[in-house]
């Protein structure tokens, strides 16, 4: 199995259907499989070893992620808002590449387009047959190559086979099941798995997906309204801005479906998300770049329920990640490594088809098909599973192992905080002390000390921040996970 057959079935299926861009300028499935042959034929000429797309997101995409499928070549998304050295020494890995890249030279380059070259070039008259490029897949087993966001350590290339990234699709998309008006908005970096997902899975399903390529409260709901928008994904940091800013128009009238994840949800946020848009179904889908996207759902239904429950366990349930998709076997183990009771925190492990757990360079890191995600958490007798932070992230106060989700939950149920994050910072008593920053919500004032004393009441004394500063923003990646490093150095200072 390989991405190509999506491709082809999505062409076979559908030709005409408009899968990519705008209702007035997109493309149809059979002139994004055009394209894409195109494309393969001219990596082919220049004999590149692989793609490497450093842009914005667009159309340009799309057809550079199948064209490499076609040409049997991994596709590399890189994050274009690297600096100069960090850039270079990951692009030093991805030699003889052909290249789609927006103002920036690649040195090694075999061939180098821009954005709107590569659509041109693409678009030509007399898109190559199937067998003018190399067969799918067989050059190498590798489809895509995405690099980890560096949050807590150096960018690691994570390697997602073919049939990883294609059981993922099967296994949670119907083919063809999107009615012919439905339409979805991405607005994730390219150079994130969640942008290679939803090409894949909408164009599987038959759905255009609209492209936007910086967010902002208003225009994100001004193309919602205008392209007729029925299904989005947002990261917990957009959706938080759309329900805080007040000058914005909110109505969604086609809005059905609205995904989110890639952090932790503050819950007022959803809370208020799901009184101001009861006719969309909410859906928190929790994955990693290792997992080819998505590994447990919290459905719709799941959201409603627990909104309007009075069972503690029910209602906390607006809080998890849901319960893993077809496929996937969750296991949460202790510290020995042994799969840990319901209700008890521990290692979240993961299995199935669609999860790689391999790293460019390095050994596979799976364990008889077990992967260590890194992650803490909990699954309840239900299986829902609640995910507790990174394990990289444990502050270690005295002997005790604190988890700072835990803290910046309480922050962020406080009036007027907007954001929050909780760090360890090293000290040479207690190993490391815990300290907090805090973004207030526009026109609040927030007092240290008074949300330390919170804390306090809600937790213990050893959970307890040493210190909680406010500022304006707190660092994080463009799909919202917080870069602690820059947290922790900043409050070292």
């Amino acid at each position: 199995m390989d991405l190509t057959m999506l491709l082809d079935m999505a062409a076979g299926g559908f030709p005409d259907r408009t899968v990519v861009g705008t209702r007035e300028e997109g493309l149809t499935a059979g002139a994004l499989q055009g394209a894409a042959r195109k494309g393969a034929a001219l990596i082919a000429e220049s004999d590149a070893t692989c793609v490497v797309h450093l842009a914005v997101n667009g159309p340009a995409f799309p057809v550079a992620l199948f064209a490499a499928a076609t040409a049997g070549v991994p596709f590399v998304p890189v994050n274009y808002r690297l600096g100069a050295e960090q850039l270079g020494a990951l692009l030093a890995n991805h030699t003889g590449a052909c290249v789609v890249a927006e103002g920036r030279e690649v040195p090694g380059a075999r061939r180098s387009y821009t954005p709107d070259e590569w659509l041109a070039a693409t678009r030509a008259p007399s898109p190559a047959a199937r067998d003018e490029a190399a067969e799918p897949g067989r050059t190498s087993p590798a489809a895509v190559i995405i690099y980890t966001s560096g949050t807590t350590s150096a960018p690691k290339g994570v390697v997602l086979r073919h049939d990883n990234l294609v059981s993922y699709v099967i296994g949670s998309v119907e083919f063809g099941s999107a009615e012919a008006d439905e339409a979805a908005l991405m607005c994730v970096p390219p150079y994130h798995i969640a942008a290679v997902s939803n090409v894949l899975t909408n164009l599987y399903a038959g759905r255009r997906l609209v492209v936007l390529d910086t967010f902002s409260p208003k225009r994100w709901l001004e193309t919602v309204r205008a392209e007729r928008i029925t299904n989005a994904m947002v990261v917990p940091t957009m959706l938080a801005r759309l329900m805080e800013d007040r000058a914005a128009e909110r109505s969604v009238p086609t809005l059905r479906a609205l995904a989110y994840g890639g952090a932790a949800m503050p819950p007022r946020v959803i809370e208020r998300a799901l009184k101001e848009w009861p006719h969309v179904g909410f859906v928190n889908a929790y994955g990693l770049t290792e997992t080819s996207s998505t590994i447990s759902v919290l459905g719709p239904d799941d959201h409603r329920r627990a909104l309007v429950s009075e069972e503690p366990g029910e209602r906390a349930r607006l809080h998890s990640a849901g319960r893993p998709i077809p496929g996937i076997e969750i296991e949460i183990r202790d510290g020995d490594g042994a799969p840990a009771l319901p209700g008890t925190s521990g290692r979240v492990w993961v299995r199935g088809a669609q999860v790689s757990g391999k790293y460019a360079g390095v050994a596979s890191e799976n364990t008889d098909g077990w992967f260590d995600t890194r992650d803490l958490g909990r699954l309840d007798r239900e299986g829902f599973l609640f995910v507790e932070g990174r394990q990289d992230d444990t502050i270690i106060r005295g002997a005790e192992n604190i988890a700072p989700a835990e803290i910046e939950d309480v922050l962020l149920r406080q009036p007027g905080v907007a954001d929050a994050v909780v760090v360890g910072v090293p000290d040479e008593e207690w190993g490391q002390r815990i300290e907090a920053a805090v973004v207030p919500s526009r026109g609040a004032l927030l007092d240290g000390e008074v949300l330390r004393a919170e804390v306090r009441r809600r937790l213990r004394g050893s959970k307890t921040p040493d210190r909680i500063v406010v500022w304006d923003e707190i660092p994080r990646t463009a799909t919202g996970k917080v870069l602690r490093h820059e947290v922790r150095s900043e409050l070292s200072r």
